[in-house]
Protein backbone atom coordinates (compact mmCIF):
# COMPACT_ATOMS: atom_id res chain seq x y z
CA UNK A 1 0.00 0.00 0.00
CA UNK A 2 1.19 3.43 -1.01
CA UNK A 3 1.27 6.45 1.11
CA UNK A 4 -0.97 7.87 -1.06
CA UNK A 5 -3.73 5.07 -1.14
CA UNK A 6 -3.34 4.79 2.55
CA UNK A 7 -4.15 7.76 3.52
CA UNK A 8 -7.19 7.81 1.06
CA UNK A 9 -8.22 4.77 2.92
CA UNK A 10 -7.38 6.17 6.29
CA UNK A 11 -9.98 9.44 5.70
CA UNK A 12 -12.21 7.30 4.04
CA UNK A 13 -12.16 5.03 7.65
CA UNK A 14 -11.33 2.23 6.02
CA UNK A 15 -8.89 -0.82 7.46
CA UNK A 16 -4.99 -0.23 6.61
CA UNK A 17 -2.06 -1.99 7.19
CA UNK A 18 -0.69 1.01 9.28
CA UNK A 19 -0.84 4.64 10.35
CA UNK A 20 0.21 6.90 7.87
CA UNK A 21 2.52 9.72 9.08
CA UNK A 22 2.08 13.48 7.82
CA UNK A 23 2.30 16.90 7.98
CA UNK A 24 0.14 19.37 6.11
CA UNK A 25 1.65 22.41 5.65
CA UNK A 26 0.19 25.38 5.70
CA UNK A 27 -0.05 26.84 9.61
CA UNK A 28 1.18 23.05 10.06
CA UNK A 29 4.38 23.77 8.44
CA UNK A 30 6.15 20.58 7.54
CA UNK A 31 9.59 21.96 7.04
CA UNK A 32 13.14 22.40 8.71
CA UNK A 33 16.53 23.50 8.18
CA UNK A 34 18.17 20.09 7.75
CA UNK A 35 15.84 19.43 4.72
CA UNK A 36 16.68 22.73 3.08
CA UNK A 37 20.06 21.80 3.41
CA UNK A 38 20.19 19.01 1.99
CA UNK A 39 18.00 19.98 -0.87
CA UNK A 40 19.95 23.41 -0.94
CA UNK A 41 16.53 25.05 -1.14
CA UNK A 42 16.22 27.62 1.44
CA UNK A 43 13.42 30.01 2.71
CA UNK A 44 12.44 32.51 2.33
CA UNK A 45 12.65 32.48 -1.71
CA UNK A 46 11.12 29.07 -1.66
CA UNK A 47 7.80 31.04 -0.74
CA UNK A 48 7.67 32.93 -3.60
CA UNK A 49 9.26 30.35 -6.00
CA UNK A 50 7.01 27.16 -6.97
CA UNK A 51 9.91 25.04 -8.30
CA UNK A 52 11.11 25.61 -5.12
CA UNK A 53 8.48 25.10 -2.93
CA UNK A 54 8.15 21.71 -4.54
CA UNK A 55 11.19 20.56 -4.35
CA UNK A 56 10.88 21.48 -0.53
CA UNK A 57 7.88 19.87 0.06
CA UNK A 58 9.25 16.40 -1.89
CA UNK A 59 12.59 17.04 -0.29
CA UNK A 60 11.04 16.47 2.84
CA UNK A 61 9.63 12.78 1.86
CA UNK A 62 12.39 11.92 -0.33
CA UNK A 63 14.47 11.79 2.91
CA UNK A 64 11.88 9.71 5.02
CA UNK A 65 10.12 11.80 6.34
CA UNK A 66 6.97 12.91 6.31
CA UNK A 67 4.73 10.80 4.15
CA UNK A 68 2.73 13.43 1.97
CA UNK A 69 3.66 16.44 0.27
CA UNK A 70 2.07 19.94 1.69
CA UNK A 71 2.27 23.55 0.41
CA UNK A 72 2.55 26.37 1.19
CA UNK A 73 4.75 27.03 4.38
CA UNK A 74 3.13 29.17 6.48
CA UNK A 75 0.08 31.01 7.28
CA UNK A 76 -0.19 33.87 4.89
CA UNK A 77 -0.77 33.69 1.82
CA UNK A 78 -4.59 34.83 1.99
CA UNK A 79 -4.24 37.61 3.81
CA UNK A 80 -1.41 38.88 1.26
CA UNK A 81 -4.00 38.32 -1.02
CA UNK A 82 -6.07 40.14 0.41
CA UNK A 83 -4.54 43.47 1.42
CA UNK A 84 -2.19 42.34 4.42
CA UNK A 85 1.40 43.12 4.40
CA UNK A 86 3.71 40.27 4.72
CA UNK A 87 7.07 39.97 6.04
CA UNK A 88 8.89 36.89 4.51
CA UNK A 89 11.04 35.83 7.16
CA UNK A 90 14.18 34.20 7.31
CA UNK A 91 15.86 30.91 6.58
CA UNK A 92 14.44 30.04 10.52
CA UNK A 93 11.62 31.83 10.70
CA UNK A 94 8.11 31.99 9.11
CA UNK A 95 6.56 34.74 7.52
CA UNK A 96 4.03 36.69 9.46
CA UNK A 97 1.79 39.57 9.05
CA UNK A 98 3.27 43.05 9.60
CA UNK A 99 0.36 45.50 8.63
CA UNK A 100 -3.50 45.09 8.92
CA UNK A 101 -5.30 46.15 5.74
CA UNK A 102 -8.68 46.90 8.10
CA UNK A 103 -9.63 48.86 11.36
CA UNK A 104 -12.78 47.03 11.71
CA UNK A 105 -15.11 44.08 10.66
CA UNK A 106 -17.23 47.30 8.86
CA UNK A 107 -14.73 47.70 6.51
CA UNK A 108 -14.53 44.47 4.80
CA UNK A 109 -15.62 46.05 1.33
CA UNK A 110 -11.99 47.73 1.32
CA UNK A 111 -10.58 44.35 1.20
CA UNK A 112 -8.96 42.57 -2.09
CA UNK A 113 -10.39 39.60 -3.61
CA UNK A 114 -7.88 36.32 -3.77
CA UNK A 115 -6.76 36.57 -7.24
CA UNK A 116 -5.43 32.97 -8.38
CA UNK A 117 -3.44 34.05 -10.82
CA UNK A 118 -0.87 36.18 -9.26
CA UNK A 119 0.73 36.33 -6.33
CA UNK A 120 2.00 33.62 -3.37
CA UNK A 121 -1.89 32.55 -4.37
CA UNK A 122 -0.32 31.45 -8.11
CA UNK A 123 3.10 30.19 -6.65
CA UNK A 124 0.98 27.25 -4.36
CA UNK A 125 -0.99 26.86 -7.19
CA UNK A 126 1.81 26.20 -9.92
CA UNK A 127 3.80 24.09 -7.15
CA UNK A 128 0.80 21.56 -6.88
CA UNK A 129 0.66 21.49 -10.80
CA UNK A 130 4.60 20.65 -10.79
CA UNK A 131 3.90 17.79 -7.54
CA UNK A 132 1.46 16.47 -9.64
CA UNK A 133 2.98 16.57 -13.03
CA UNK A 134 6.09 14.41 -11.00
CA UNK A 135 3.46 11.64 -10.30
CA UNK A 136 4.42 10.34 -7.40
CA UNK A 137 2.87 7.43 -5.25
CA UNK A 138 2.65 10.56 -2.46
CA UNK A 139 -0.60 12.72 -1.61
CA UNK A 140 -0.31 16.41 -2.17
CA UNK A 141 -2.34 18.31 0.72
CA UNK A 142 -4.28 21.51 -0.01
CA UNK A 143 -3.84 24.05 2.78
CA UNK A 144 -6.06 26.70 4.09
CA UNK A 145 -5.96 28.96 6.55
CA UNK A 146 -8.94 28.92 8.93
CA UNK A 147 -12.07 31.39 8.70
CA UNK A 148 -11.26 32.84 12.43
CA UNK A 149 -7.70 32.52 12.17
CA UNK A 150 -7.86 34.53 8.52
CA UNK A 151 -10.50 37.38 9.45
CA UNK A 152 -8.38 37.76 12.47
CA UNK A 153 -4.86 38.35 10.00
CA UNK A 154 -6.65 40.84 8.58
CA UNK A 155 -8.05 43.47 11.54
CA UNK A 156 -6.35 43.35 15.19
CA UNK A 157 -7.19 40.12 16.74
CA UNK A 158 -8.68 41.60 19.75
CA UNK A 159 -10.67 44.37 18.01
CA UNK A 160 -12.44 41.23 15.84
CA UNK A 161 -13.16 39.49 19.08
CA UNK A 162 -14.73 42.20 20.60
CA UNK A 163 -16.42 43.07 17.01
CA UNK A 164 -17.90 39.68 16.56
CA UNK A 165 -20.11 40.63 19.26
CA UNK A 166 -20.48 44.45 18.95
CA UNK A 167 -21.09 44.45 15.59
CA UNK A 168 -22.45 41.15 14.96
CA UNK A 169 -23.81 41.26 11.80
CA UNK A 170 -20.73 43.27 9.93
CA UNK A 171 -18.81 40.33 11.69
CA UNK A 172 -21.37 38.24 9.93
CA UNK A 173 -20.65 39.87 6.33
CA UNK A 174 -17.08 40.14 7.19
CA UNK A 175 -16.90 36.07 7.68
CA UNK A 176 -18.85 35.20 4.65
CA UNK A 177 -16.37 37.02 2.35
CA UNK A 178 -13.25 35.84 4.06
CA UNK A 179 -15.18 32.06 3.61
CA UNK A 180 -15.46 32.68 0.43
CA UNK A 181 -12.07 33.70 -0.58
CA UNK A 182 -10.86 30.67 1.47
CA UNK A 183 -13.12 28.31 -1.13
CA UNK A 184 -11.87 30.08 -4.35
CA UNK A 185 -8.44 29.99 -3.40
CA UNK A 186 -9.00 26.19 -1.90
CA UNK A 187 -10.52 25.03 -5.13
CA UNK A 188 -7.75 26.21 -7.26
CA UNK A 189 -5.44 24.28 -5.13
CA UNK A 190 -7.67 21.23 -5.70
CA UNK A 191 -8.14 21.64 -9.62
CA UNK A 192 -4.34 22.11 -9.71
CA UNK A 193 -3.87 18.31 -8.15
CA UNK A 194 -3.94 18.20 -4.58
CA UNK A 195 -5.95 14.98 -3.30
CA UNK A 196 -6.74 16.05 0.45
CA UNK A 197 -7.62 20.02 2.11
CA UNK A 198 -6.43 20.58 5.56
CA UNK A 199 -8.17 23.79 6.88
CA UNK A 200 -6.39 24.66 10.06
CA UNK A 201 -7.39 27.16 12.80
CA UNK A 202 -5.52 28.09 15.30
CA UNK A 203 -7.55 31.37 16.69
CA UNK A 204 -10.68 29.61 16.26
CA UNK A 205 -10.50 28.27 19.62
CA UNK A 206 -12.81 27.06 22.29
CA UNK A 207 -10.75 28.51 24.97
CA UNK A 208 -10.87 31.87 22.99
CA UNK A 209 -14.52 32.03 21.70
CA UNK A 210 -16.65 30.00 24.40
CA UNK A 211 -18.65 27.22 23.31
CA UNK A 212 -21.41 29.59 21.86
CA UNK A 213 -19.35 31.54 19.95
CA UNK A 214 -17.56 28.84 18.37
CA UNK A 215 -20.83 27.44 17.21
CA UNK A 216 -21.86 30.54 15.80
CA UNK A 217 -18.78 31.61 14.03
CA UNK A 218 -16.52 28.44 13.84
CA UNK A 219 -18.70 25.61 12.95
CA UNK A 220 -20.65 27.59 9.86
CA UNK A 221 -18.06 28.54 8.02
CA UNK A 222 -15.71 25.53 8.46
CA UNK A 223 -18.78 23.82 7.06
CA UNK A 224 -19.15 25.73 4.33
CA UNK A 225 -15.93 25.40 3.01
CA UNK A 226 -15.44 21.79 3.67
CA UNK A 227 -19.10 21.27 1.73
CA UNK A 228 -18.49 23.68 -1.34
CA UNK A 229 -14.85 21.73 -1.60
CA UNK A 230 -15.10 18.36 -0.57
CA UNK A 231 -16.25 17.01 -4.13
CA UNK A 232 -12.86 18.50 -5.70
CA UNK A 233 -11.06 16.74 -2.60
CA UNK A 234 -10.79 12.94 -3.52
CA UNK A 235 -8.81 12.08 -0.47
CA UNK A 236 -10.91 13.63 1.86
CA UNK A 237 -10.22 16.63 4.49
CA UNK A 238 -9.01 17.51 7.56
CA UNK A 239 -10.05 20.34 10.03
CA UNK A 240 -7.26 21.30 12.76
CA UNK A 241 -8.06 23.49 15.61
CA UNK A 242 -5.74 24.35 18.64
CA UNK A 243 -6.04 24.57 22.22
CA UNK A 244 -8.46 22.84 24.66
CA UNK A 245 -10.98 21.00 22.95
CA UNK A 246 -12.67 19.70 26.21
CA UNK A 247 -15.58 22.81 25.59
CA UNK A 248 -16.65 22.33 22.37
CA UNK A 249 -16.72 18.10 21.83
CA UNK A 250 -20.01 18.47 20.97
CA UNK A 251 -19.50 20.74 18.51
CA UNK A 252 -16.65 18.85 16.96
CA UNK A 253 -18.98 16.25 16.07
CA UNK A 254 -21.12 18.67 13.78
CA UNK A 255 -18.17 19.17 11.69
CA UNK A 256 -18.22 17.60 8.20
CA UNK A 257 -14.44 17.00 7.85
CA UNK A 258 -13.53 13.53 7.64
CA UNK A 259 -10.95 14.03 10.26
CA UNK A 260 -9.93 16.58 12.81
CA UNK A 261 -6.38 17.34 13.92
CA UNK A 262 -5.51 18.99 17.37
CA UNK A 263 -2.98 20.28 19.72
CA UNK A 264 -0.92 18.17 22.32
CA UNK A 265 -2.60 19.84 25.03
CA UNK A 266 -5.69 17.89 23.93
CA UNK A 267 -5.67 14.26 25.28
CA UNK A 268 -6.00 12.00 22.23
CA UNK A 269 -7.61 9.20 24.28
CA UNK A 270 -10.61 11.91 25.11
CA UNK A 271 -10.68 13.02 21.98
CA UNK A 272 -11.36 9.88 20.17
CA UNK A 273 -14.04 9.11 22.97
CA UNK A 274 -16.16 12.22 22.37
CA UNK A 275 -15.84 12.73 19.12
CA UNK A 276 -16.54 8.89 17.89
CA UNK A 277 -17.34 10.00 14.26
CA UNK A 278 -14.18 11.28 12.73
CA UNK A 279 -10.68 10.11 11.65
CA UNK A 280 -8.67 11.01 14.69
CA UNK A 281 -5.26 12.82 13.88
CA UNK A 282 -2.42 13.73 16.21
CA UNK A 283 -1.16 14.40 18.19
CA UNK A 284 2.85 14.23 19.13
CA UNK A 285 3.57 17.38 20.72
CA UNK A 286 6.54 19.48 18.70
CA UNK A 287 8.25 21.30 21.69
CA UNK A 288 9.04 17.25 22.25
CA UNK A 289 9.83 16.55 18.49
CA UNK A 290 12.58 19.67 18.57
CA UNK A 291 13.74 18.65 21.89
CA UNK A 292 13.50 15.29 23.01
CA UNK A 293 16.06 12.26 22.03
CA UNK A 294 14.76 9.29 20.17
CA UNK A 295 13.88 6.87 23.14
CA UNK A 296 11.82 9.76 24.38
CA UNK A 297 10.11 10.26 21.03
CA UNK A 298 9.07 6.52 20.54
CA UNK A 299 7.75 6.28 24.14
CA UNK A 300 5.17 9.21 23.01
CA UNK A 301 4.67 8.26 19.40
CA UNK A 302 3.76 4.24 20.62
CA UNK A 303 1.93 5.72 23.29
CA UNK A 304 -0.46 8.16 20.78
CA UNK A 305 -0.66 5.13 18.50
CA UNK A 306 -1.73 2.69 20.85
CA UNK A 307 -4.48 5.07 22.21
CA UNK A 308 -6.02 5.23 18.90
CA UNK A 309 -5.01 7.50 16.63
CA UNK A 310 -5.73 6.76 12.94
CA UNK A 311 -2.75 9.48 11.85
CA UNK A 312 0.39 9.91 13.30
CA UNK A 313 1.32 13.60 13.40
CA UNK A 314 2.68 16.82 15.06
CA UNK A 315 -0.09 18.62 17.18
CA UNK A 316 0.90 21.74 15.52
CA UNK A 317 3.38 23.56 13.13
CA UNK A 318 7.14 22.23 13.68
CA UNK A 319 9.85 24.06 14.10
CA UNK A 320 12.50 24.74 11.79
CA UNK A 321 15.06 23.59 13.94
CA UNK A 322 13.52 20.26 14.13
CA UNK A 323 16.36 17.64 13.28
CA UNK A 324 15.33 15.74 10.60
CA UNK A 325 16.21 12.29 12.32
CA UNK A 326 13.54 13.24 15.18
CA UNK A 327 10.92 13.47 12.29
CA UNK A 328 12.45 10.16 11.08
CA UNK A 329 11.86 8.66 14.78
CA UNK A 330 7.63 9.38 13.85
CA UNK A 331 7.73 7.91 10.63
CA UNK A 332 9.32 4.99 11.83
CA UNK A 333 7.17 4.45 14.81
CA UNK A 334 3.79 4.88 12.05
CA UNK A 335 5.61 1.95 9.66
CA UNK A 336 6.25 -0.66 13.13
CA UNK A 337 3.00 -0.16 14.07
CA UNK A 338 0.40 -2.69 13.39
CA UNK A 339 -3.25 -2.51 12.92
Amino acid sequence: MNPKERLYKVLKGEKVDRPPCICPGGMMNMIVEDVMDIEDVKWPKAHIDSKMMADLTQGMYKNNGFENFGVPFCMTVEAEGMGADVYMGTKNTEPRVTQYPIESVADWKNLNKIDVNKGRAKVVIDAIKILKERNEEVPIIANLTGPISLASSLLEPMIYYKEIRRKNQQAHEFMEFVTENLIEFGKAQLQAGADVLTISDPSGTGEILGAKTFNEFAIPYLNKIIDTLKSYAPGGTIIHICGRLKSIYKELNTLHSDAISFDSITSAKQVIENVPNKVIMGNISTFALENSDKESLEVMCNSCLNSGVDILSPACGIGVRTKLENINVLVECAKNHKR
